[in-house]
């Protein structure tokens, strides 16, 4: 999978390929930087949601035992070898449809499949297969709606033999359910309202949706280079930037429609450490950071960790620029704005057979699920329906 404080190779090394993947990522971050300057001055229009009030985030659940490991609901089912193109990965495929097709029929399932060698098939291609899960208001177009979109990769990787990769990235997969499932009443609710109000459409703040990207193929073969890596998503960034919209569309493509793309990964391993990687989102990771702050203020979450899982609210420099290569890479590549929540250093069971449910903190997995779910309900408005709470009412536990 990806490998610690990725620094870009050197000259050297590099394929010709590696150069413009890299000056590609320069060119976006470049563009990127330019844009936050811009948005300082609309950022109260783009962005002026509203924090969740304390009462709000006391209802926000954790899942709780839908992350039991031997027969919770969302995580339970994913602990098993995900490797792409076996059975394992097509139960994990079933488990994820038929969540959706039975809990959250509103949503929209998309798959986008492609093909690809690898270096222990030779010439044989492997299928590969992004799932896309989407809620957007019912009055946009093709193109209209701006998606808040959380990210995982769902595939295991090869090795060692029965690598199940709990952390890597099975509990990731279970939160994204968890949030989907919270998100829906909420989503519902707004849109009925919005729509009774003839407020529907053409504005940033009526346009919100969310989508749900559960990608393929991140893991390496055999080891991590530019083409035995992210093929699910290095698939779906080129074929979402060939694809235009409609010319009155509000943006160009499907990459364009992304606010915030926010991958999840190696989550579940207790004492998690999330640096703030990119300056242009280091606003939205300062909104993540806060947000964990005031639930342990208010102790809705169980884990007491000597230092918060977000500890970089605070940077000022961000000079630097190694970042942990991901399957945001070719999304960031292309322009789209990235907060990758994902541990530094890794887990100690990190490419282990010890990956597995045994070695989760559980405490860890549940407050992850809040925090996660605190910020989506933040960033898609969620405070215009907030629910009436009673005296005592807490996260679920």
């Amino acid at each position: 999978m990806k490998s610690q404080y990725m620094h870009p190779p050197t000259f050297n090394t590099m394929t010709s390929r590696d150069i413009t993947s890299i000056l590609r990522v320069l060119v976006a971050q470049q563009q990127l930087l330019l844009l936050s300057l811009l948005l300082l001055a609309v950022i109260p229009s783009v962005a002026g949601y509203s924090t969740l009030s304390d009462d709000f985030l006391k209802l926000v659940p954790s899942g709780d035992a839908d992350y039991d490991i031997h027969n919770g609901r969302l995580l339970a089912p994913l602990l098993i070898p995900r490797v792409a193109g076996t059975s394992g990965q097509e139960a994990a495929q079933r488990h994820f449809v038929d969540y959706f097709a039975q809990e959250l029929p509103e949503w929209k399932v998309e798959w986008y499949n492609s093909t690809s060698t690898t270096p222990v098939t030779g010439n044989r291609e492997l299928p590969f297969a992004n799932l896309v899960l989407k809620r957007e208001p019912p009055w946009v177009r093709e193109g209209q709606s701006n998606l808040l979109t959380l990210v995982a990769h769902y595939d295991s990787k090869i090795t060692p033999d029965g690598f199940i990769g709990a952390t890597d990235s099975a509990v990731p997969c279970a939160i994204l359910m968890h949030v989907a499932r919270t998100l829906d009443p909420y989503l519902t609710q707004m849109y009925e309202e919005m729509t009774a109000l003839g407020e529907g459409g053409g504005s940033v703040e009526e346009d919100m949706g969310v989508q749900i990207l559960l990608l393929d193929g991140e893991e390496a073969f055999l080891s991590w280079t530019s083409t035995d890596s992210l093929y699910g998503s290095r698939a779906l960034a080129e074929e979402w930037e060939n694809t235009p919209h409609p010319v009155m569309s509000g943006y160009r493509n499907p990459l364009g429609q992304i606010s915030m793309f926010v991958l999840l990964d190696l989550l579940g391993s207790a004492d998690p450490r999330v640096l703030s990687w990119f300056q242009t989102t280091h606003w939205a990771y300062q909104a993540l950071a806060q947000i964990e702050e005031r639930m342990r203020a208010l102790g809705l979450l169980e884990t007491n960790p000597k230092k918060p899982f977000l500890p970089d609210a605070d940077k000022q420099q961000f000079g630097d620029s190694h970042y942990v290569q991901d399957d945001h890479v070719p999304f960031m590549a292309r322009g789209v704005p990235i907060l990758h929540v994902i541990p530094t250093p890794f887990p100690a069971v990190w490419h282990k057979i010890e990956d597995d449910g045994e070695h989760l903190d559980m405490p860890t997995v549940r407050d992850w699920a809040r925090i996660v779910t605190a910020f989506a309900l933040e960033w898609l408005d969620m405070m215009e329906v907030e629910p009436k709470s009673q005296e005592g009412s807490s996260s679920s536990r």
